[in-house]
């Protein structure tokens, strides 16, 4: 009896083999700790590539509606542009617009002036109105040339629909067809450009040349008896 239990007390007793039983379960244990840790690793890595794919992904959309805002900025600022260089040209329009239609008037007012002076009676030239009349006209015509006016000159010249306005015609062989015989009211540029168009009287007749031959062709047909 005391065998047997000596023997039960030295299997389990035996300090070796307890040693080596509990190595193996330790190794068994850190076994199983290092593949966690390699499952964990590996789904980190997995989460860390879905997350890089994700921030790429925003990333690209985020620069998208950026290079959109942008190019919508670009196209607002043009617009903006376009609209203030429109509303500047209109401006300049309306205002050259007003500062023409003034000018014509003062125009209208040196043109009855000119008219007054060239009809003043023979026994009232020299006087001191008279005079004085024409002084205000040599002032205003000297006015319109400092504001670049100057008056065209048309009588004698063809007509020109660019500059003249023709108001009547004239049946006349003494010169050209289409010649301007009279000028009724003066034309006036400025800078170049009209201001105001020439009113004249135009010559018409079948002869394009200054004393031509205006004998008919002899257009007989010979008789065939």
């Amino acid at each position: 009896m005391n065998d047997k239990t000596s023997g039960a007390s030295g299997v389990n007793g035996n300090p070796e083999q307890t040693g080596q039983a509990s190595e193996k379960s330790a190794a068994k244990r850190g076994g199983t700790r290092a593949q966690e840790r390699i499952a964990a690793l590996d789904t980190e890595g997995a989460s860390m590539s879905d997350l890089i794919e994700q921030l790429q992904a925003a990333l690209e959309s985020a620069e998208q509606r950026a290079a959109e805002a942008e190019a919508g900025w670009q196209r607002a600022r043009a617009d903006f542009a376009n609209l203030k260089r429109r509303s500047e040209e209109e401006r300049a329009d309306l205002a050259g617009q007003a500062s023409d239609r003034l000018l014509i008037r003062v125009l209208d007012l040196s043109d009855d002036f000119d008219l007054a002076v060239e009809h003043v009676p023979e026994e009232a030239r020299g006087t001191p109105w008279v005079e004085g009349i024409s002084a205000i006209d040599r002032k205003l015509r000297a006015l319109l040339e400092a504001e670049g006016i100057e008056a065209m000159e048309g009588e004698g010249q063809l007509f020109d629909p660019h500059t003249q306005q023709a108001i009547s015609y004239e049946d006349t062989a003494d010169v050209p067809d289409g010649t301007v015989v009279k000028v009724i009211q003066r034309g006036y540029t400025i800078r170049d450009r009209v201001l105001r168009p020439a009113l004249v009287a135009v010559a018409r007749n079948d002869d394009t040349t200054i004393g031509g031959d205006t004998t008919p062709a002899d257009d007989t047909t010979p008789n065939d008896d």
